[in-house]
């Protein structure tokens, strides 16, 4: 199987740069880790100090390593932080401003044997911490060969996943080179124990640590303030055109309600059919002014949602009908009940079956069900338990961070 895994990276760095010029995400993906090398030797001759490097795949996985992050560089200011990101996406707005105690960012080279010992011969960290997933054999394997520390933390674990088929030895192995495991839920630590990984801990989702701080200090918007003021607003946050779908014949229906959304995609085409089929008057983010007057506010640029549902009176989260649910925790931190479409793989996400059970959000598959569910938080006494729910659901898991870094620290002192 490592035969198969590695001439699979060779293959897989051949046909990305054969096919870059196909798509523009696909060029970022290759010019981006043009001069790795370079920036990462400069990165490591500026300083003698110890580096802790996080492999994150992408901006979700990002946010979870933040709190983490946050908390090892309060224990530890001297420690330099590298973040390494695989997707094009996150880095490249990772670079739109400066990341709070982050270091250094960079794309991570493709997981060939070569590049992995490249990369960690020049960095030399003291300790790696993998978020979540994506989880590359020839880094991992050549951490442990170098006697690095590793981590894995909010780790989700399925049955259906490769380290726990019949086949996946390798795999089982890699999973088996990190010094400790932290996983969100019980049923990870139960499956882990399955194949003999008995150096895993229950720690929690970190996302919970990250949304109390957005939600403890969010974005000002003056100018949707005043345009939504003492209106029930309903935010719609990473919509896809399947969200839309359902959403726009409840908006154009809608007479007790203002609306937000913040497409998944800024694309001029996609906000422009979803205006021409909006029959209340809309107003896109970047041309409010202080005379306007509109029922529906289109953002049109990215970055703000987290900070947008503290205007939220319920909130639509987007995703689940496609690709897979956005961030319905940073809208449960503001303590408001969210509604999502229904799952095609509810396993990949645990926080949406977590937050439905403590009653603070549901799952809508159709129009009908959404209206009926819309209608239900209008009673006030319904409205406020699950406001409720969403604030007890937020403060029972908050502390994750905290508990992967103690156990960090005590390991690395030993």
């Amino acid at each position: 199987m490592k035969l198969i895994y590695n001439f699979s990276m060779e293959l897989f760095s051949i046909i990305t740069c054969l096919l870059q010029n196909t798509s523009p995400k696909l060029k970022l993906f290759v010019k981006g880790r043009k001069n790795i090398w370079n920036g990462l030797e400069q990165f490591k001759n500026d300083s003698n100090s110890p580096i802790a490097w996080f492999h994150v795949a992408s901006l979700g996985e990002y946010e979870q390593a933040k709190p983490v992050i946050n908390q090892l560089k309060k224990r530890e200011p001297e420690q330099r932080i590298i973040v390494s990101f695989f997707s094009p996406s996150g880095y490249e707005n990772s670079q739109k401003k400066k990341q709070e105690n982050v270091d250094f960012i960079t794309y991570l080279p493709i997981d060939t044997a070569r590049n992995a010992r490249k990369f960690l011969e020049i960095l030399q960290p003291k300790m790696a911490f993998f978020v979540k997933y994506d989880l590359w054999a020839n880094y991992i394997l050549e951490a442990k060969k170098q006697n690095i520390h590793l981590y894995l933390f909010s780790a989700a674990m399925r049955e259906d996943q490769v380290y726990f088929q019949p086949f996946g030895g390798f795999f089982r192995k890699v999973l088996k080179s990190f010094d400790h495991i932290f996983t969100q839920n019980e049923r990870s630590l139960d499956l882990l124990l399955q194949i003999n990984i008995k150096n895993s801990s229950l720690a929690g989702d970190t996302r919970f640590d990250r949304v109390s701080q957005i939600k403890s200090e969010p974005v000002d918007y003056k100018q949707i303030k005043i345009l939504i003021e003492n209106q029930k607003t309903i935010v719609i946050g990473s919509a896809w055109q399947k969200d839309m779908d359902l959403l726009i014949p409840f908006i154009n229906q809608s007479k007790d309600f203002v609306f937000i959304i913040a497409p998944h995609d800024i694309h001029e085409s996609t906000m422009a059919e979803w205006e021409g089929k909006i029959d209340k008057s809309t107003v896109r983010f970047s041309e409010i002014t202080t005379t306007e007057s509109a029922e529906v506010i289109i953002i049109d640029n990215i970055g703000m949602l987290s900070s947008l549902y503290q205007y939220a009176y319920i909130a639509y989260v987007g995703g689940a009908f496609g690709k897979g649910l956005h961030n319905i925790l940073e809208p449960l931190a503001f303590g408001i009940p969210v509604i999502f479409g229904k799952l095609k793989k509810a396993k990949k996400f645990p926080e949406a079956k977590i937050s439905i059970d403590y009653g603070a959000s549901c799952s809508v598959a159709n129009f009908e069900e959404l209206k009926s569910i819309i209608n239900e938080l209008k009673d006030p006494e319904l409205y406020q338990e699950a406001c409720n729910a969403a604030n007890k659901l937020v403060k029972e898991n908050l502390g994750g961070a905290e508990k992967i870094v103690n156990l960090v620290m005590s390991k690395n002192q030993n």
